[in-house]
């Protein structure tokens, strides 16, 4: 089995302000990049955050110029990203949650979150999730928030062949010991890693758990965040078995 370099980006997103998250991106891609992580995930929509009321003037194409510097930065540091923020394709009306992957060798893929919260269809559409992402060996699923409330996301994921399940999430104080443990639950129901991104401060209203994890196949938690705040959370397979750290951000 080959060694593997996970990094959850536990990101406090600057409400609405699109040039300033690009920034921080930036600076969090870096950060990353130097510790030696192959995959870096941030949280839902971390370049705007949850901000449904703001979306629809913030939609980005996905092959926006905007993008373009974190675009050649994942390339540049043979790194995969994926980052959050809302999507609108040309001349369309439609708003999704989408998870763009630049990765490290120069493509792009797109992701929109299949199934929305309550009241999320106000502002946003379903969207139709997409395809795995190759890092070295292996393959990794995303998922966005809710969707891995229904338990065929992360069984498709699996029988894809998903090695890891990558989830971009916003969770709260409130809802982490439930979804944490779905996530758990995958882990070792499906034995596959499963990392997780979580805001690390107040979004859209919502105040945010942060504890960003990596579990183990086996479902072990191998690594976790203390609370809130930015940080990154590495999670490392040498020779088979993992490993974690989390490092300050910012």
């Amino acid at each position: 089995m080959t060694d593997l370099d996970l990094c959850a980006a536990q990101y406090c997103s600057v409400a609405g302000d699109l040039n300033a998250n690009l920034d921080r991106h930036a600076q969090v891609m870096r950060l990353a990049a130097h510790h030696g992580a192959k995959f870096l995930l941030f949280p839902e929509l971390s370049l705007t955050g949850y901000e449904p009321s703001l979306a629809s003037n913030l939609a980005l194409n996905a092959d926006s110029q905007l993008l373009e510097p974190l675009r050649d930065l994942a390339k540049q540091s043979g790194m995969t990203t994926v980052l959050g923020a809302p999507l609108r394709q040309s001349g369309a009306e439609e708003v999704f949650i989408g998870a763009l992957v630049f990765c490290a060798d120069g493509s792009q893929i797109t992701y929109t979150k299949q199934h929305l919260h309550p009241g999320e269809e106000v502002v946003f559409t379903p969207g139709q999730g997409g395809p795995l992402v190759t890092v070295g060996a292996g393959q990794i699923a995303l998922s966005v928030c809710a969707d891995f409330s229904h338990a065929s996301h992360a069984r498709t994921a699996a029988q894809e062949g998903a090695g890891i399940y990558a989830a971009s999430v916003l969770i709260s104080d409130n809802g982490y010991e439930h979804d944490s443990g779905l996530l758990q639950g995958y882990a070792r129901q499906h034995a596959f890693g499963v990392l997780m991104a979580n805001h690390g401060g107040v979004s859209g209203g919502w105040a945010c758990a942060g504890r960003s994890a990596f579990w183990s196949p086996d479902g072990e938690l191998v690594v976790s965040a203390a609370g809130a705040g930015d940080c990154l959370v590495m999670a490392r397979r040498r020779r088979g078995a993992w490993e974690g750290e989390v490092l300050q951000a910012l």
